[in-house]
């Protein structure tokens, strides 16, 4: 916890925002295909079901996964459950900028949840890199016009979205608690699919009030499934797995700065779809959220 930032960790913890950057777009493109949560259902479910031949180490005798079974049941509500959820629940309402703009503040909630819940002190540079890093995030929102900020209201998405990245916070301190199985914890893939497993109960319960609650059908078609495709193997398995290995070397404080590209790439990505090129805010906003992440990290 709380090494050196290597190259090998910073790729670990840049892949992550990129593909949930995509994730959040697809989740927007999608909203009216599909209820949010039982998108999230589809989507763990498709995640497991890749997982399981990968972790067979989670089904072998003393694994711990039911001995463990109140740990990855937390893990699996915040992790799985509830954050994406919320995510594409936020999504339904809310626009991408809101949403981005209200989850810029993850530094400061995991700061806050590891001082009030996990005994972790706050320390002035890691208050300095964040209010560079949120500056960065806030640049690329305002796309370089502090009027289009001023602009913003803030709806019952973003409520949600503050929600969900509560729910992130604890998730990441929750991963360097040594209450797993050498096996487990030595088996990405193993220890993925226990939280999953566990995770879709919850999604399974929450996706039942949502059709109690009369959700709209969904609406099949070749594009959806490839956006269920996209978001399970990519922001699913493939993000939570870096997420982890990253977050157990540099620890969650410093992982929360990277979240912040997550802003930046989605603009990228938007541009890219739109066949716009990059503008000179965006190199501004980069230079200020990897600012963030340096001064934050610094010994």
């Amino acid at each position: 916890m709380n090494q050196k930032l290597t190259p090998s960790t910073i790729l670990l913890l840049t892949i992550p925002p990129l593909l949930w950057a995509g994730n959040a777009i697809v989740g927007r493109l999608v909203r009216d295909a599909v209820p949010p949560m039982t998108l999230n259902l589809l989507r763990w479910t498709i995640a497991l079901l890749i997982l399981l031949p990968l972790g067979r180490a989670a089904l072998k005798p003393g694994s711990g996964v039911l001995a463990n079974w109140r740990r990855y049941a937390l893990l699996g509500l915040v992790g799985v459950g509830l954050y994406n959820s919320l995510q594409y629940l936020a999504l339904q309402s809310s626009t991408p900028i809101n949403v981005t703009l209200v989850a810029s503040g993850m530094p400061v909630w995991m700061m806050l949840v590891g001082r009030l819940f996990f005994n972790v002190p706050v320390r002035p540079r890691q208050v300095a890199g964040a209010l560079l890093s949120i500056l960065g995030v806030l640049v690329v929102l305002c796309r370089g016009d502090i009027h289009q900020l001023l602009s913003l209201r803030l709806v019952a998405g973003d409520l949600y979205m503050i929600l969900a990245t509560i729910a992130w916070s604890f998730y990441s301190w929750m991963l360097l608690q040594p209450k797993d199985t050498p096996a487990l914890r030595a088996d990405w893939a193993a220890f993925l699919a226990t939280q999953v497993a566990y995770g879709l109960l919850w999604s399974a319960l929450f996706t039942g009030v949502e059709w109690a609650m009369d959700a709209h059908a969904i609406a099949w078609s070749g594009k959806l499934a490839a956006s269920l495709l996209f978001v399970a193997v990519g922001p699913a398995v493939l993000a939570y797995a870096l997420w982890g290995a990253g977050i157990r070397r540099a620890g969650p404080g410093t992982g929360a700065f990277f979240v912040n590209l997550t802003p930046l790439f989605a603009a990228l990505l938007s541009s890219a779809f739109l066949g716009d090129l990059p503008h000179a805010y965006h190199g501004l906003a980069f230079a200020l959220i990897v600012g963030g992440i340096v001064v934050s990290s610094r010994r």
